[in-house]
């Protein structure tokens, strides 16, 4: 077996295991040199006689796995960007190149696989083993293949030859919507590329025919403010994850939200308000398009939609009721009559036209919109019900109740099937108000809210904690357990409270030295979520309101106490900051730079610590600016700076290469056995790093 490993610009081919009877598990058989960054793609022939790789400088070469007499090696170009991926034909030389721009190059070769002739064997080649000082004998070293973009005459003679025989551009709908990855299917002839925005493109190859076009929605979750305190704002903002930047605010309810979500098309964000309204936003334009009320006024508690989008239900906390409208109309359809409590979540069933309510009447009722919304089941617990929610496939339901259970039902037999007691892993906290201990008081805890994962294994839980828990659903096991915060200037942080302030009498926040009365503090009723913001001391209580995966399911997001929380699986999501201000914009930074004022480009670049951005503002700052000098700084942000500094040079140093071997040429074809040497290359890197700035030139301190 063989298996080729690419290393910055090197591909390495390896026998696994080697050609003799050795204990060898990989034995290197060639190195090829060719590109002159790094690689991004490999692809084998059929047959495995040749491959393919891609490089990071547009660049795609063909390498023979063995020593072909018409084929040692092959450079491809036609590309304007980082190639992402290549593939072989079935059973042909025929290439594919997809590049990041979204153009696709189709080349053809004038040779089959049949038609490669092995190299005439040499008339003496050394067999025996070179012995060492210590007599002991070396395994000679893999062959070296060194690969030129401008091969002579002779060496194009007699030689296999590629034609590109088309040229396609997909169709792209924003500067930045870059073509991230692709995928082909050699027997269909069927090409599958996705681009940065979620769109993905099925494509019939060679025709280039669009077969089909779908969307995945960009990471983009919601909350309300009004479940982060700030109840004189009750507005809806969209984040984008990419960015950790809030791109959109809306302000068009004038009460508390209860609930939002998105449709299934990702274009539309529907609200339930406290205000008895619930409106629809459209993310094209960015605006209110509809409004749906009830006939009396109702305070709404929980919203849903229907997989469709079409049908849009949200329930009344104080009618008991639960209201029906049409997306399209934004009429009134219907009125569920039936609980006797207040509603306290709503699920669409994802596969079927089936609606689960849950109500503080220990009930959860199944209704069927195919059959004039009747009551399909009921469902009995034994405390009242908190939230309810459906598996993805539609063949389970989740639901979390007042005594800390969370049961799954099969909603089709309405059986029971599996439950957990999750009451123990809240781990609460005790407030400095209560008068009881923690342990004590996680008896009457929680979990308020609930969110399957996107294979629907796991199940995440969260509610009046600082803990978001995971768990899985067949075994029924905590798997893990996230703190949220570590903010002891929220309350209900500490299980136990501090000693320092006890007195004799009691805890010392029950004392408000400034009322004068003999009363003291007064404690706050159960339920109340607010508290009293006009005391003096105000420590507003962690919690838990929302928990949302992504479609993906590589990351997750919690609303808080202290914002929004996003948890991911890719590290490339991580947003941190460094006194961050509201001009520190990346639109900003660019017209900085177009101002040609680097000192503030490279201070606010820093300020915002996006890795890219920075090596941006870098690479853009001319050699002959002279200093760049940085406002006064303690010791701990000029370390910082100065490891940045030699990051993004180490990182550059493939372009310097680049620009080296380049120069190196003097306008004449480079001979094959002309190589240039590793140490003069890095002698000749550090002289060009402190020629373009990056050494003593600029001073960076």
């Amino acid at each position: 077996m063989r298996f080729v490993i690419t290393k910055d610009n090197v591909a390495l081919l390896y026998h696994a295991p080697g050609r003799k009877r050795e204990f060898n598990a990989f034995v290197l058989d060639k190195t090829y040199y060719g590109p002159y960054d790094e690689t991004t793609c490999i692809d084998w022939t059929d047959d495995s006689k040749c491959f393919a790789i891609g490089s990071k400088d547009m660049s795609t070469w063909v390498f023979g796995a063995e020593r072909w007499a018409n084929l040692i090696y092959y450079s491809l170009g036609g590309h304007k960007d980082v190639i992402v991926a290549c593939f072989f034909e079935e059973d042909s030389l025929d290439l594919y190149t997809v590049s990041r721009d979204g153009a696709l190059c189709v080349w053809q070769c004038d040779t089959e696989l049949d038609g490669l002739k092995p190299m005439p064997p040499k008339e003496a080649r050394q067999k025996n083993r070179v012995k060492d000082d210590d007599g002991f004998l070396e395994e000679p070293k893999g062959e070296e293949i060194h690969g030129k973009a401008n091969p002579n005459e002779q060496e194009i003679r007699e030689k296999v030859k590629y034609t590109r025989v088309a040229k396609y551009f997909f169709n792209k709908e924003g500067d930045f919507n870059n073509l991230t990855s692709a995928a082909y299917h050699k027997k269909t002839h069927l090409l599958v590329t996705g681009f940065a925005s979620g769109i993905f493109h099925l494509h019939e190859l060679p025709d280039f025919n669009l077969i089909h076009s779908l969307r995945v929605l960009e990471l983009a979750f919601l909350y309300s403010s009004a479940s982060l305190y700030i109840p004189s704002e009750p507005t809806v903002k969209v984040w984008n994850t990419s960015s950790s930047f809030c791109f959109v605010t809306f302000t068009d309810h004038s009460s508390g939200i209860t609930a939002v979500t998105f449709t299934s098309s990702g274009y539309v964000i529907l609200s339930a308000s406290l205000d008895g309204t619930v409106r629809a936003f459209d993310l094209h334009r960015y605006r209110n398009f509809r409004t749906f009320t009830s006939p009396r006024p109702s305070q709404f508690s929980c919203l849903a939609v229907d997989s469709s989008g079409e049908i849009v239900s949200a329930g009344s906390q104080d009618s008991f009721e639960i209201f029906i409208w049409s997306m399209q109309s934004g009429r009134l359809l219907d009125v569920l009559s039936g609980h006797e409590g207040p509603i306290s979540s709503l699920s669409f069933n994802p596969m079927k036209c089936v609606l689960a309510s849950g109500s503080w009447d220990k009930t959860v009722k199944l209704w069927d919109m195919l059959d004039s919304w009747r009551t399909k089941e009921t469902l009995m617990l034994n405390s009242d019900v908190l939230v309810v929610a459906f598996r993805p496939d539609g063949k389970e339901l989740a639901v979390s109740s007042l005594n800390g259970q969370i049961t799954f039902w099969d909603h089709e037999n309405a059986v029971q099937v599996g439950s957990i007691e999750g009451r123990h892993d809240l781990q609460m906290g005790r407030k400095e108000l209560d008068k009881i201990t923690a342990k004590q008081s996680a008896k009457g805890k929680s979990f308020t809210t609930l969110c399957y994962s996107a294979d629907g294994q796991s199940i995440l839980a969260g509610g009046l904690s600082k803990f978001v828990c995971i768990y899985n659903v067949k075994e029924q096991i905590l798997m893990k357990k996230f703190e949220i915060s570590c903010n002891f200037s929220l309350d209900a942080m500490e299980e136990y409270l501090d000693r320092r302030k006890m007195t004799e009498f009691g805890s010392m926040a029950l004392i408000d030295e400034g009322t004068g009365d003999e009363d003291g503090v007064a404690i706050p009723l159960p339920g109340v979520k607010r508290g009293d913001m006009s005391a003096r001391h105000f420590k507003p209580e962690i919690r838990v309101t929302c928990l949302r995966f992504s479609p993906t399911g590589r990351s997750w997001a919690a609303t808080t106490t202290e914002g929004l929380l996003i948890y991911s699986l890719d590290a490339g999501l991580i947003f941190d900051p460094f006194e961050l201000d509201i001009d520190v914009t990346p639109s900003n930074i660019r017209r900085k730079l177009h101002q040609k004022e680097y000192t503030v480009a490279i201070v606010m670049a820093l300020k915002l610590n996006e890795k890219k951005l920075i090596q941006e503002v870098i690479e853009a700052i001319p050699g002959n600016e002279g200093t760049v000098k940085f406002p006064s700084a303690g010791r701990e942000k000029k370390e910082s700076i100065q490891r940045l500094q030699s990051l993004y040079c180490e990182w550059n140093i493939y372009n310097i290469k680049y620009a080296l071997a380049i120069s190196q040429q003097r306008g004449v074809k480079r001979v094959a056995e002309t190589s240039v040497d590793e140490e003069d290359m890095e002698s000749d890197s550090d002289y060009l790093m402190q020629e373009v700035g990056y050494g003593s030139g600029r001073d960076l301190g």
